[in-house]
């Protein structure tokens, strides 16, 4: 009798229903999957992003199929403008869940010449710091403070394996910055756990996402990741879907602190 009880309530440890949810960068890649697998588990999605006209589409789209989606248009690297928005969607109601997932490309790593160290651009170093780390800070504090009273919640924030080890691919400012995203992570899930909210990250490998220009979408970085890639390929942005809805769902109700690689097993060499 109790194994078919435990049966029986599994799928209430995925379900999301009544839930409220903010996803950033959400106009395409993994930040559109995961508002669409959240969608999916019953969940009311704000997705956000700064690029308005391919934001207004996809939550068109989504719309045919789900009542429960909305749609604002943030600026991560602007921290009043998340402020602003984050209380704007707490007013409407408690927020549940936020992914903090909008973030951005640094270029090719040093294997090329513009990637090299004598080559990295102050400005454009900033720019990927500013998007990267301080909009991953403003999203986690905006978050914290309407989750703080109601003593509940979840920040899952999207790094990436190229913040836990040196990855000779990826642009200096974005290694520094997930690498930094990582220990922030940690530190907040230390500070907001005796408020019972969950701070976890996701660190991707290489999925085939418009990031980077979507290189990784070409014929040719598929058969190189062949290689590079114990399962021998390059996921697909719902392949993201699992493990975020893990992260976002009360399964994960003893998980804090965490970064956890979905990587086809790259980080295991």
């Amino acid at each position: 009798m109790r194994g078919a009880e435990t049966r029986a309530s599994l799928p209430a440890l995925f379900d999301l229903t009544g839930q409220r949810a903010l996803v950033t960068g959400a106009a395409s890649g993994l930040g559109l999957a995961i508002a669409e697998a959240l969608l999916d588990a019953g969940a009311e999605v704000v997705l956000s992003d700064s690029n308005a006209q391919a934001l207004d589409a996809e939550v068109q789209r989504l719309r045919q199929t789900h009542a429960q989606v909305q749609q604002r248009v943030i600026d991560v690297s602007d921290g009043a403008e998340v402020d602003r928005h984050i209380d704007a969607i707490a007013a409407e109601g408690p927020i549940d869940c936020v992914f903090a997932n909008a973030g951005m490309s640094a270029g090719r790593g040093f294997l090329v010449e513009p990637g090299r160290l004598e080559n990295v651009d102050p400005a454009a170093w900033e720019r990927v710091l500013q998007v990267n780390l301080t909009g991953v800070l403003a999203t986690l504090r905006a978050s914290a403070r309407h989750m703080k009273p109601r003593q509940q919640g979840r920040i899952i924030v999207t790094s990436s394996i190229a913040g836990m080890r040196s990855e000779a691919n990826s642009g200096y400012a974005y290694v520094a910055s997930k690498a930094a995203v990582n220990n922030l992570v940690r530190q907040a899930a230390i500070e907001l756990a005796p408020f019972n909210i969950l701070v976890n990250a996701i660190a991707p490998g290489p999925f085939a996402t418009g990031i980077n220009g979507g290189r990784l979408r070409l014929p040719e970085s598929a058969e190189r990741m062949r290689i590079y890639i114990p399962l021998g390929r390059i996921a697909e942005p719902r392949e993201i879907q699992g493990l975020a809805l893990l992260l976002a769902s009360p399964a994960s109700s003893y998980m804090t602190g965490a970064i956890i690689p979905i990587d086809g097993g790259a980080s295991a060499r």
